[in-house]
Parts: structure tokens; C-alpha cells; sequence
């Protein structure tokens, strides 16, 4: 029997995917944007610019610039092993491939920002009155989708 070395990985079209439209995004918002100019679309939702050099909700932001090669390292690692875990399923976990994907187009989105600017473009904000959420951005929507759907794979049943 011939056994599939390539696993998963033609969903790297689905990263490659969250890549290029969270870059694109990124490019027509900081064109079109002002430093934290709010844009209020709905009553809970304002597209926004803020750049984030630190992790999730500004973790070590503060950072003397360390952060940038350390997170930018970690993404790397995170990559290159959500490659790997593509390459060694198989045919029938398709949603966890898709899982797997989404991350990684994410994760790739947010180094590619790291690396070329030295912090990561956000411009979702959500907000209720005088509370915000710390402003996101489609690779992170990516990054969070795909681990929620591996949350809920965990719950599925499974057949070999």
C-alpha cells in the first residue's frame, strides 16, 4: 500500500488565503487610517488603526524591542510544527486540517508584520460603552477560529 506523505497540506491554500487578505486588509487600513482614528460601523464594532508590539491584548508590549525577535521566533516554531502536524494527517480529519490552516495563515499573517514593521497591524475594534476589546486583525481571527475548532474536535466523535 502506498502510504501518503503529503498528508494535509493542500490546505496550505487556506493559509496562504488568510495571509494575503489579512495583509491586504492591513495595507488599505493603515493607507486610509490615522493613528487610532475610529471608524464606527455598528454600535459594538469601529474599524480602527493601532499597532501592537507586543502578543495578545499588548502582552509585553512594554518590551525594550526584544519581543519583536522572540515572538517573531516562537511564530516561526508554531509554523513550522502546525506544517508538520498537516503533513501527518490523513485523508478523514479534514476538519482538523482546516483547523491547523487557519492558524497557521494567521500566525504567518502576524510574523510577516512582526518582520517587516517590527510590530502587528490591528484594526478590528469591538467596544459596548465605555469598554473595549483590544483591537484585532484578521490573522487573529484566523489564529482563533482554528483553535476553537480544534476545541471543538476534541468533543467529536471520532472513527478510525
Amino acid at each position: 500500500m502506498k502510504k501518503n506523505r503529503s498528508g494535509m497540506l493542500h490546505w496550505l491554500w487556506l493559509s496562504g488565503l488568510v495571509l494575503v487578505l489579512d495583509q491586504l486588509v492591513k495595507l488599505l487600513v493603515v493607507k486610509e487610517f490615522h493613528l487610532y482614528e475610529q471608524v464606527h460601523v455598528l454600535p459594538f464594532f469601529s474599524l480602527t488603526l493601532a499597532y501592537n508590539t507586543g502578543a495578545a491584548f499588548s502582552f509585553l508590549s512594554e518590551g525594550s524591542g526584544w519581543q519583536r525577535w522572540f515572538l517573531s521566533s516562537v511564530a516561526v516554531v508554531v509554523s513550522v510544527m502546525l506544517i508538520s502536524w498537516l503533513r501527518r494527517l490523513r485523508k478523514h480529519e479534514a476538519w482538523q486540517a482546516c483547523s491547523l490552516a487557519l492558524i497557521l495563515g494567521g500566525a504567518l499573517g502576524n510574523l510577516y508584520d512582526r518582520l517587516a514593521h517590527g510590530y502587528v497591524v490591528d484594526f478590528i475594534l469591538l467596544h459596548y460603552d465605555r469598554f473595549y476589546f483590544p483591537a484585532f486583525n484578521l490573522a487573529d481571527c484566523g489564529i482563533t477560529l482554528g483553535a476553537a475548532m480544534l476545541i471543538l474536535d476534541m468533543f467529536r466523535e471520532h472513527k478510525a
